[in-house]
């Protein structure tokens, strides 16, 4: 099954650098409370999780999920460098180090969740590459979020996922919905595992070949609690965030 070693996931989890309890305060006078928000409530749950993973009762998808939902402090507006929001997250970093190491620590976390070729099984590695040869196709001539949804909403539909509901807000594409396959193989692997771990390849496919040609195509999240999924589409944005982006890649432009 794809994600982490739970070993190796733990270690990871554990190492989330926590600043000297009288450095939060100036942190979050300069973070507007992101940094607290992620240690007192956010860093918890992601214990929660890392220990639910462990003990096979959650999938890789759930980790994965809360991880994003990081709180975060937004340095630009779409592409708009936010230059007040850069100098305070250059002068919280200089004035306490575990800033930066947040960063750092962040992408080892993500980097360790991301699906990496080479611990893939080879089916799924057939999955993926055949998701990606599909999306040549179905795509063909799709250059825009409404196109690219429209088609992916075909793609489910023809292997018997519902769609629920469609949104569309500010160039954002969002398809609720429900796969069928939630209890195939439940009782040896757990629900979803199917619809996630497996078929999930295949949307990976078109994550791969989207990406490159700037459609930012989240594939379904929000899974853990419902029955529902859901999915969305928008174009690949240049929007920065800490702990996403570290300091150094802001300093000199604050």
């Amino acid at each position: 099954m794809a994600g982490p070693d739970p070993a190796e996931l733990r270690r990871v989890v554990d190492a989330f650098p926590t600043p000297p309890d009288d450095r939060f305060e100036r942190a979050d006078e300069l973070l507007d409370g992101v940094y607290s928000a992620m240690a007192n409530s956010w860093y918890p749950e992601l214990r929660r999780c890392t220990d639910a993973y462990a003990d096979g009762d959650v999938l890789r998808e759930t980790v994965l999920e809360h991880v994003e939902s990081v709180p975060s402090f937004r340095l630009s507006d779409g592409a708009t460098p936010l230059r007040d929001r850069r100098q305070a997250l250059a002068t919280a970093a200089a004035d306490i180090e575990e800033v930066a190491a947040v960063s750092a620590w962040y992408a080892d976390l993500r980097g360790l969740l991301s699906d990496r070729r080479g611990d893939l099984s080879l089916f799924e590695r057939l999955l993926h590459d055949f998701g990606y040869a599909l999306a040549h196709a179905l795509f063909l001539g799709a250059s825009s979020p409404e196109q690219v949804v429209r088609r992916l909403r075909v793609a489910y539909r023809s292997v018997g996922v519902r769609i629920d509901a469609i949104e569309s807000a500010g160039g954002r594409e969002r398809t609720t919905f429900t796969c069928p396959y939630r209890g195939v193989a439940a009782g040896r692997y757990g629900d979803r595992w199917v619809c996630h771990e497996k078929l999930d390849r295949v949307d990976d496919g078109y994550v791969t070949y989207l990406a490159a040609r700037g459609i930012d195509y989240q594939r379904p999240r929000g899974c853990a609690g419902s029955a529902q999924c859901f999915s969305t589409v928008t174009r690949a944005g240049s929007e920065q965030w800490w702990p996403q982006t570290p300091p150094a890649a802001v300093a000199g432009d604050s």
